[in-house]
């Protein structure tokens, strides 16, 4: 972690990206667009997880959200104006199939259709992402993710989706973070759809990688451009502390990141995954062929980096600590892996507790780049939640956000390092456009280089969306006045 002496050299101001490097932001559909019953749209898990008395902080829903479903003229006008060269969103399942099965829902389809055209039409490429949580109810109410006709319903989603969109979608994207779907959904239950089994996260994570494989598939029979095909992971960046660190980041590694680069990326998954996870399944949902489908050849790899994890085996003394960085639960997200600890490490940290570590971007890409030496990579998700104010001065209201753009500085300094030590990375997606209903959390967590007033639903770009857009406009990472430095310093 880097120093308050050194931390100036993170910030690499005036270094140049490579002509092409994508810079873009990146939202989900749950997240941000409400109108949760308009126009023929279905129930999701997270429809009714949110609903759930107990499971969001002040019993917060989407159901309205930053209502972009409504508005997204408007923001397609805002995101042209902060020079996106691209936009990942998220397509709703159950807008498009509101049981998740049977024909389209024509309403659905027209509605992302005007999203993309207007991207189009704007400069702006569209990288869409087909599943980012929001399960239609009707498939959970028949075991979800748990049963292998999920995945079957999933391939037909992908197939009537790109053949109303695959004629202009630029990068498809299977799903995004189906570790959080499948662990945080089914074993610690603080996402929906909230089960706490061991075994029923690790069928889950099969069946999700299954789905990949099987849309990979119909997408391929049905676009009719020349798109590239992805699949994005929020690859778990693990250090071990003390002798029994190197064999708590192997376990962690096998259930939180090779469970699924091992069936996606190698055609297998690891044999120290299926032993440390014995006790909880023998696997057997795993069918012949299932290897073949899952193990789709991909253009691109998504990765989704916030923090680094700290991690040992507990001696069996004193409480064990189990801060992991997600929201706390009554069980564990990590099948197996109860007895390993999850450290405190120096600040400085963004409202959400995690710690701030750029080097532990660069490290990762370098990581993944080395395993995976022919797939370009894409940071499709990156950036910091941070106690926002809004002031008025002359100019009117604003939001001198400067340790986010302090963060997104350090963080694309790394990026440009990994660049350099020849991990083949092809941009950089920030997170996330807007602040938005951020999970088991609510509306308490601004992540947003444009801030949401939640009562108006007015939108308010940032100190830091001021900053991408020079970035954006130029490819080089801008410096900031003095006046504008970052509050925070080791040990916050």
């Amino acid at each position: 972690m880097s120093t308050s002496t050194d931390r100036a050299a993170d910030r690499g101001d005036g270094l140049r990206f490579p002509d092409g490097f994508v810079i873009g932001s990146a939202t989900a559909s749950y997240q941000i667009e409400g109108a949760v019953e308009a126009d023929g749209r279905g129930t999701s898990i997270w429809d009714t997880f949110s609903h759930t008395p107990g499971k969001t902080l002040d019993g917060d829903t989407g159901d309205v959200a930053d209502d972009h479903y409504h508005r997204v003229e408007a923001d397609l006008d805002l995101m042209q104006s902060l020079n996106l060269h691209a936009y990942r969103f998220s397509i709703a399942w159950p807008r498009i199939q509101p049981t998740g099965r049977g024909p389209a829902n024509q309403a659905g389809l027209d509605f992302y259709s005007r999203l993309i055209d207007g991207l189009i039409a704007r400069g702006i490429t569209p990288v869409a992402t087909l599943y980012h949580w929001d399960l239609p109810q009707a498939l959970q109410d028949e075991g979800g993710w748990t049963n292998r006709e999920t995945a079957l319903a999933f391939a037909e989603y992908a197939r009537i989706v790109g053949q109303a969109l695959g004629d202009r979608v630029a990068i498809w994207t299977t799903l995004n973070e189906p570790w959080c779907a499948a662990f945080l959904g089914h074993a610690s239950g603080v996402h929906a759809p909230g089960l706490t089994d061991p075994s029923a996260a690790l069928q889950a994570a099969h069946h999700l990688n299954l789905a990949h494989g099987l849309a990979i598939e119909q997408l391929r029979a049905v676009v009719t451009n020349d798109p590239q095909f992805s699949v994005t992971l929020n690859l778990h960046m693990l250090r071990g502390s003390g002798p029994t660190g190197e064999e708590a980041v192997r376990r962690l590694d096998a259930v939180g990141n090779r469970v699924f680069t091992g069936p996606l990326l190698h055609g297998a998954y690891p044999a120290d995954l299926l032993r440390d996870t014995a006790s909880i399944t023998d696997w057997s949902f795993v069918q012949e062929g299932d290897a073949e489908i899952i193990h789709q050849k991909i253009d691109a790899l998504g990765v989704n980096y916030y923090s680094t994890s700290l991690v040992r085996v507990w001696d069996g003394r004193g409480e064990r600590q189990r801060a992991d960085g997600h929201v706390a639960g009554d069980a564990s997200p990590w099948p197996g892996d109860d007895d390993i600890e999850f450290l405190p490490q120096p600040g400085p940290h963004t409202s959400m507790g995690w710690n701030i570590d750029p080097s532990g971007l660069e490290d990762l890409l370098l990581a993944v780049h080395a395993e995976f030496p022919g797939l370009p990579l894409l940071v499709t998700e990156n950036g910091a939640a941070f106690e926002d104010t809004v002031t008025t001065g002359e100019g009117g209201p604003a939001v001198h956000d400067a340790d986010r753009v302090d963060y997104l500085r350090r963080h694309l300094t790394a990026v440009h390092r990994a660049i350099e030590r020849g991990a083949d990375l092809r941009g950089y997606f920030v997170w996330s456009l807007l602040d938005n209903f951020e999970w088991a959390l609510g509306y308490s967590k601004r992540f947003g280089i444009v801030r949401v007033d939640y009562d108006t639903l007015e939108r308010l770009p940032k100190d830091s969306a001021r900053w991408y857009a020079e970035l954006a406009a130029t490819r080089a990472i801008p410096a900031v006045s003095p006046d504008a430095e970052p509050s925070l310093s080791v040990g916050d």
